[in-house]
């Protein structure tokens, strides 16, 4: 890019430049919203793809399972970020980030052809660590080039309200998600959906992608890297420059353990570990939980913009550590509150509200075998439903056994909430979606004006990815693995126990941000 686009955009009216950076918004919002729409349906169908890629005689091992898999694709974003970041700086923001937005879109859909477990064993669970590995890889790339696009055209003054619209993109992305599985399950049986229904929404988003990629394809390259690329002052070394200068790297490290690492957990306990709260430890139905997430983060949404815009006015600092220090004391009273609105112990049940019924059939596996299915329901006076199954194998000569004793009955319960619990918990959702958008909405712009242009690309998108992909990407895994030793233990609050990851890694990034980041905000970088 030459000399002459950034002079042109330097000419334009303020009207005229708002013109131009909605225009930019949209472009890189779009392949941003896809990108996480991509990565999100594999972990809000987590659930449904444990049975389908990892073995099913252990189904909490299957689960753990898949959201390690889930983690590998945030853990290896930190390389993304190096990989593209380094491009982005040598060769521009909207070549690196188209490149990204095919990766992941490709792999996406690929994710949705994969034979299940059953089909070709082993090879099922590694082609899909395989592809959430790009995955990951892309996404690393991804999020800092649109940030730093969307920020390099933005007024100074207004940049933390600018770039908080790329911020709303990461929940929209799980909204859409959430929406598209919804229209699924409902158009589809339950048979269905868990047959073939689920690879849907992967096989969606190529649409999604081949759509964005027109739209990437016709914009311009950012006016002051085509500033700093015509006078010849971009990097030959983003890596060497940016790590291996003590000065930037100390820069580095802050914007890591002073901010994104807080930011990382809060946003994926806000968002992701709520949901998996509410499906795993709560039991209640996946349908129920969806509608539950996706109308609590369309009501919070907006609060990104907000508070990106506030941080224009009184400093990205307050905004982001307030947040977390809000968030640090809330979360155990908010989880204790969502576990105890289902508490059976104060409900009364309706009258004539049990009911039961025997199904059987043959087994799968052994043709003189049965399953025989015990189901009951149990309606409550407020409304609540409890689904209860269990299915025992049955042998001609009576009970299987195994190891000497009967072969344990699987059993599955869900939960159907009532409306006012329903109402209740998505307000106490959408607190912590607050929470969420207080720290993410000004850290884009609080990242961007850390660093220098020349080397902004790669030295923004290493903390933020170690931040949001390791600290962040692992908080399901590690919160989950937390409640089940501390359910098998009897704490008397097991299902608080995974709290602690999110409360500590917070904790820490509070107490270096309130120390050691400046409020004012830095545009000397410009």
């Amino acid at each position: 890019m030459s000399e002459n686009h950034h002079e042109s955009y330097e000419n334009m009216t303020d009207r005229q430049k708002n013109r131009t950076i909605w225009s930019v918004i949209t472009a890189s919002s779009l392949g941003t919203l896809i990108e996480w729409y991509d990565f999100y349906i594999f972990g809000s169908l987590a659930v449904v793809l444990a049975t389908k890629f990892f073995p099913a005689d252990n189904p909490t091992a299957a689960f753990l399972s898949t959201l390690a898999t889930f983690a590998a694709g945030f853990v290896v974003r930190p390389f993304g970020a190096l990989f593209f970041g380094r491009l982005g700086d040598l060769i521009g923001r909207k070549y690196t980030f188209l490149v990204t937005l095919l990766i992941m879109g490709f792999s996406t859909f690929l994710i949705g052809c994969i034979p299940s477990y059953e089909t070709i064993g082993f090879l099922a669970p590694v082609l899909v660590l395989i592809l959430r590995l790009l995955q990951g890889l892309a996404l690393g790339g991804e999020y800092g080039g649109a940030a730093t696009y969307v920020a390099e055209y933005a007024q100074p003054h207004r940049r933390g309200y600018w770039t908080s619209w790329i911020q709303t993109t990461a929940t929209a992305g799980l909204f859409i998600s959430l929406i598209v599985i919804l229209i699924t399950k409902t158009t589809l049986s339950a048979e269905e959906f868990d047959t073939w229904g689920w690879r849907v929404p992967f096989w969606i988003s190529i649409l999604m992608v081949a759509v964005s990629y027109i739209i990437r394809k016709n914009m311009k390259e950012s006016p002051l890297f085509a500033k700093a690329k015509s006078e010849g002052k971009t990097s030959k070394n983003p890596l060497k420059e940016s790590f291996g200068n003590k000065y930037n790297f100390k820069f580095v490290l802050l914007a890591l353990f002073g901010a994104a690492m807080g930011q990382g957990v809060i946003w994926y306990t806000g968002q992701f570990y709520a949901m998996s709260f509410l499906q795993k430890v709560m039991n209640v139905e996946s349908a129920q939980v969806d509608s539950l997430m996706a109308t609590a983060l369309f009501l919070g949404t907006p609060f990104f913009v907000f508070f990106g815009w506030l941080s224009d006015k009184i400093g990205r600092k307050a905004v982001m550590m307030t947040g977390m220090l809000i968030a640090i004391l809330a979360y155990r009273p908010i989880y204790d509150s969502m576990f105890k609105s289902v508490n059976l112990e104060n409900k009364t049940v309706a009258a004539n509200g049990i009911t039961e019924k025997r199904t059987a059939k043959i087994h799968n596996d052994i043709a003189t075998d049965s399953l025989i299915t015990f189901h009951k329901e149990t309606l409550y006076t407020d409304g609540t439903l409890i689904k209860k199954d269990s299915i025992v194998h049955w042998s001609p000569s009576g009970v299987v056994m195994k190891d000497g004793k009967p072969e344990e009955a699987k059993v599955s319960q869900s939960l159907q909430l009532s409306d006012d619990t329903k109402w209740y918990l998505v307000f106490l959702v959408f607190i912590q979606v607050i929470f969420v958008t207080m720290v993410y909405g000004p850290i884009a712009a609080f990242l961007v004006e850390m660093f220098p242009v020349r080397i902004r690309y790669t030295s923004m998108s290493l903390p933020y990815h170690i931040g949001n992909g390791v600290f962040g990407g692992l908080l399901p895994a590690v919160a989950t693995y937390l409640v089940t030793t501390g359910k098998e233990a009897g704490h008397e609050t097991w299902y608080l126990e995974g709290l602690w990851y999110p409360i500590g890694v917070a904790g820490v990034c509070l107490i270096i941000g309130l120390f050691y980041l400046k409020n004012k905000n830095n545009n000397l970088h410009d």
